[in-house]
C-alpha cells in the first residue's frame, strides 16, 4: 500500500510501530491502555488519537510527537522478503572456488530434481529450497566447467541438461522473490545450458522460463508473447513426441497471458481455446519440463483471463469446474486460490474473500506473505469489512504486517 505524501497520524503510527520492534498492535495498544481494536481504527484513519493518548503512543514508539504530526513522506516499511544472499552470492561466483572433483550427472540429476520436488510440494518451499540451493549452484557449475572439455559426450550433455534444468528452478525462485535481474540472468543462462546440451525441448522450456520472466516486468508483455512465438515456431521441426506438445502447448499459455496482460481479452480466450486447448488434451495433466501444463492448468488459465478482465462472475463459474487437487504443483493450487480469492474481491463478497485468504496461507505462507495480490485485498478489507468479520482480517494482516 503506497503511502500518500501527507501521511495521516494513524498511518504515521503504523509505521513507526512496526519500523521500531515490528510490535503487534495488542502490545502496543496495552502499554498505552486502549484496545487493540481501537488502536486499529486510529491506524486506518477512522479515529483521531487525543493529544494525551498521542503522547502516551509516541513514548512507547520511541520517537518524538512532532514525527506523528510531520507531514514528511514516509520510506515504505515491509518485510525482507527478498532473494537469499547465498543464492545471490553463489549466482554471482563469488563462492568458494572448487578444486576436487565434479559431481557425477547421475547424482547431480538427482539433486536438481530433489530440489524441482520441493520447489513444488513443500508448504515451506522458500525456506527449504534456500537450504539446498547454494551448494547446488556452486557443484553445478564446477560440473559444468569440468565436463565441458571432459572426453565423454554423454555425461556432458547430461551435466548441461541438469544445469538447464537447476536454472529454470532459480528463474522460478528469483522472480518469485523479487530479483528480475537475477530472473533474467538465471533464464539466459538456462538457455545457454540447454543450447550446449543440443536439447530442443530444454531450450524450448528455457524460452518458456523467459517469457514468464518479461510477463514479470511492467511492458514486457509483448516481449514475452513474441519470445514464446519464435520458440513455438523452433519446435516444428522437432520429432513428434509427448514432451513436444507439453511444450508447445506452455508456450501457447504464455502468450495467452501476455494478451491478456495486454487487455486483448478476446484473443486471449481464442487462442486459449483454439490452440492451447487441443495440445492440452492430446498432453493430458503431465509436469514436463515442470511447467504443470495440461487442461487442468488450461482452466487456470482461462480462470486468469476474467479475473485480469474484471469479469468476477465468469471468473467463479469457471472456478466450480476444476480439481486443483489433481495438479502436482502448489505455487498452481496456490495462484488458483488466489485468483478465485480476487473474484471474490472484485464482486464484495468478503466473507469468501477471508475464506480464500485463510486457505492460501493454509497452502503456502511464504507465498502468501510474498503475494502483492493477497495483500491488496487485505488492505481493502481492513477498510472495508464488516464488524463481523473484522478480527478475522486483523489477524490476517499481523501476519502479513499489514497492520
Amino acid at each position: 500500500m503506497v503511502e500518500s505524501a501527507k501521511p495521516p497520524i494513524g498511518a504515521r503510527i503504523r509505521y513507526y510501530r512496526r519500523k521500531n520492534g515490528n510490535r503487534s498492535q495488542a502490545a502496543i495498544a496495552g502499554l498505552c491502555g486502549i484496545t487493540d481494536r481501537y488502536l486499529s481504527l486510529i491506524e486506518t484513519g477512522k479515529r483521531t488519537p487525543s493529544a494525551d493518548l498521542l503522547t502516551r503512543l509516541a513514548q512507547e514508539l520511541d520517537v518524538p510527537i512532532a514525527a506523528l504530526l510531520s507531514e514528511d513522506p514516509l520510506s515504505k516499511s515491509t518485510p525482507s522478503l527478498t532473494t537469499a544472499l547465498d543464492i545471490a552470492t553463489a549466482l554471482m561466483g563469488h563462492g568458494t572456488p572448487y578444486h576436487g572433483p565434479a559431481s557425477p550427472p547421475a547424482a547431480l540429476r538427482e539433486r536438481v530434481e530433489q530440489a524441482w520436488r520441493i520447489w513444488q510440494t513443500s508448504t515451506e518451499r522458500y525456506t527449504d529450497v534456500e537450504e539446498l540451493l547454494p551448494a547446488l549452484i556452486a557443484d553445478t557449475e564446477h560440473a559444468v566447467r569440468a565436463y565441458r572439455t571432459g572426453t565423454d559426450p554423454t555425461a556432458r550433455r547430461e551435466v548441461f541438461r541438469a544445469a538447464a534444468d537447476m536454472y529454470g528452478l532459480l528463474r522460478s525462485y528469483c522472480r518469485r522473490t523479487g530479483r528480475l535481474d537475477l530472473s533474467l540472468m538465471v533464464a539466459d543462462r538456462a538457455r545457454r545450458a540447454a543450447e550446449d546440451a543440443d536439447d530442443p525441448i530444454r531450450l524450448a522450456a528455457a524460452h518458456w522460463n523467459l517469457g514468464h520472466c518479461l510477463l514479470s516486468q511492467d511492458g514486457g508483455a509483448a516481449e514475452a508473447w513474441e519470445v514464446a512465438r519464435v520458440a513455438g515456431e523452433h519446435l516444428r521441426d522437432v520429432p513428434e513426441s509427448d514432451e513436444k506438445i507439453a511444450m508447445q502447448g506452455a508456450l501457447e499459455l504464455v502468450q495467452v497471458v501476455a494478451d491478456a496482460q495486454q487487455k486483448r481479452w478476446w484473443r486471449a480466450r481464442q487462442r486459449l481455446t483454439d490452440k492451447a486447448l487441443p495440445l492440452g488434451k492430446r498432453a493430458g495433466d503431465s509436469n514436463v519440463q515442470w511447467t504443470v501444463f495440461g487442461p487442468t492448468n488450461i482452466h487456470l488459465h482461462a480462470l486468469s483471463i476474467e479475473m485480469l478482465a474484471g469479469e468476477g462472475a465468469e471468473g467463479l463459474r469457471l472456478a466450480d469446474e476444476v480439481d486443483v487437487t489433481v495438479l502436482p504443483s502448489r505455487e498452481r493450487q496456490f495462484t488458483f486460490t488466489l485468483e478465485l480469492a480476487r473474484c471474490y474481491d472484485l464482486r464484495r463478497e468478503d466473507a469468501a474473500v477471508i475464506v480464500h485468504l485463510l486457505d492460501l496461507e493454509k497452502i503456502s505462507p511464504e507465498d502468501m506473505a510474498r503475494s502483492p495480490l493477497a495483500a491488496g485485498m487485505v488492505d481493502g478489507l481492513l477498510h472495508r469489512v464488516r464488524p463481523t468479520y473484522r478480527q478475522q482480517v486483523l489477524d490476517v494482516a499481523e501476519r502479513l504486517s499489514r497492520v
